[in-house]
């Protein structure tokens, strides 16, 4: 087999390897320098995926291509997923209404020492953290970094749930990105939140990290570890802390929404009469940071207060900073006004059109979450 270009990873060559010798001559003719997926689909060329671009290759897939990846790969998890032993690299495939395999998105796992580097301070604080962004953002890289960072730096007891073996990669053995992090598997994606219970029951760890936190279950037992000490670092289907503020399944991981009648109330300034969103508990995640694919990333310290702005329309208070390739960051302006969190400050009275800080009172019960055989029974 050819060698890749230069500049291109040379795990990549594991991925490679699960496509037929004239799909793969023509791939390495490019620059896989920041690739991200390998697209096959019946009928059509052969795409090759970058941030924001893509290149056709001079060659349609055939239903040939599609057995020789799928025998490569072997069976299709009940997502449709399958990994690369050894490898972050992950295969992913999608079927027509018979079951049968049309096409397969074959999505490049790279290791990045240093991606949660920028974001060492939130993690050692003890403080729980939410990632958030689109699918590209690096959100399981820096998840993946974030293990080793707590697991080898701070010399915690860390464990992943892994959802899709995206995080610690595919086999028995965790890739190394992840450090002394343990690992555990996840053998259907509905079965998340049982092994996330298993896992605190079982393990007694300090640091649960999660990949898609994406059910309003899954979102009801993260709320519930992190009421009993453990701190969270997980990502969430959203693109932004609005998107989840939006979402009624999730919104209990930034404090449980309720929608109120404001006739005849006196409202804090921001707020309009009618019926309003109100934060009704504290949030799961103390913090939060908005990832993008072009390196940047939104910090929200103060997650109860950001979501006090969103549903007063106004723009929550947070920091930018660009997240380099070497994983190191530079700061940049505040977006908004800037923010100090001091955690044992007496609450301040709003200045006038600042966002409100309305007090909640915490409705959760112990035990609330659990089920009608409580699964939290240790």
């Amino acid at each position: 087999m050819r060698t890749p270009p230069h500049g291109s990873d040379a795990d990549i060559d594991r991925l490679l390897e699960y496509l037929p010798d004239h799909v793969r001559r023509l791939v390495v003719e490019h620059d896989l320098r920041g690739l991200i997926e390998i697209v096959l689909d019946l009928g059509r060329p052969v795409q090759l995926r970058y941030h924001r671009r893509y290149t056709l290759l001079a060659h349609a897939v055939t239903p040939r291509d599609l057995e020789y990846v799928v025998g490569r790969t072997g069976q299709f998890r009940s997502d449709n997923r399958a990994g690369v032993p050894g490898t972050l690299h992950r295969i992913s495939a999608i079927r027509n209404r018979y079951g049968d395999i049309t096409g397969v998105t074959m999505r490049v796992g790279r290791h990045l020492p240093g991606a949660a580097a920028p974001l060492r301070d939130l993690l050692l604080s003890g403080r729980s953290l939410l990632l958030l962004g689109p699918p590209g953002a690096g959100k399981t890289t820096v998840l993946r970094d974030a293990a080793r960072i707590l697991a080898d730096e701070a010399g915690l007891r860390v464990v992943v749930v892994d959802t899709s073996n995206e995080i610690g990669g595919d086999g028995d053995v965790p890739h190394p990105a992840i450090g002394s992090a343990r690992r555990m598997q996840v053998p259907d994606p509905a079965a998340q939140y049982q092994v996330l219970i298993e896992a605190v029951k079982n393990h007694t760890p300090e640091v649960v990290i999660i990949d898609e936190i994406g059910t309003a279950q899954e979102a009801d037992v993260a709320r519930t570890i992190a009421a009993r000490g453990v701190q969270l670092v997980a990502t969430a289907h959203g693109f932004t802390l609005a998107d989840l503020v939006h979402n009624p399944a999730l919104n209990s991981l930034v404090g449980s929404l309720q929608a109120i009648h404001t006739n005849g109330l006196v409202l804090p300034p921001g707020y309009e009469h009618r019926q309003t969103l109100v934060r009704v508990g504290p949030p799961t995640f103390a913090c939060a940071v908005e990832l993008s694919p072009d390196r940047t990333a939104r910090v929200h310290r103060d997650v109860a207060m950001a979501v006090d702005c969103i549903l007063a329309g106004s723009e929550p208070e947070c920091t930018v900073i660009t997240l380099h390739a070497a994983g190191e960051a530079a700061p940049e302006e505040p977006a908004g006004r800037p923010v100090e969190v001091e955690e044992h400050a007496s609450p301040a009275q709003p200045e006038p059109g600042a966002c409100p800080e309305p007090s909640y009172t915490d409705t959760i019960q112990d035990g609330e979450h659990a089920t009608e055989e409580d699964p939290w029974n240790c």
